[in-house]
């Protein structure tokens, strides 16, 4: 059975394969919207781009790989597609009602993940 740990929240939550990665964290109480988003939000259809974590770059292989409507969301959406321009690296960007776990292994999840507006990286 694969396990996720939540960085942030420092906890480590075995799973059934097939879950989705909002549904394990809301039924553990962990959030995974920030700001305005916890009231205001797409009931997990991957619309509002707002449940955006990051994954490690080794435990994507204990994920699904990104349908096309999460890369169409992500790339549309302007904070989803600065969020991905601030972040190292876009592919470790994920939305957790989009994300499905599977396999056997550890995925390390950080739930709202920074959002530098005014970093070095961001406007160069």
């Amino acid at each position: 059975m694969p396990t996720i740990k939540f960085t942030r929240e420092k906890k480590s939550v075995e799973v059934e394969s097939g879950q989705k990665i909002r549904n394990v964290a809301l039924q553990e109480g962990i959030e995974v919207y920030p700001w305005m988003h916890r009231v205001l939000h797409c009931p997990g259809l991957g619309m509002c781009t707002s449940c955006r974590v990051r994954i490690k770059k080794e435990n994507n292989a204990h994920c699904a790989k990104p349908s096309l409507w999460e890369k169409l969301n992500m790339f549309l959406n302007p904070l989803s597609f600065f969020a991905r321009l601030d972040s190292g690296d876009p592919e470790t960007l994920r939305l957790s009602c989009q994300t499905r776990v599977h396999g056997d292994g550890e995925i390390e999840v950080e739930t709202q993940p920074e959002f530098n507006w005014h970093g070095e990286k961001f406007w160069s």
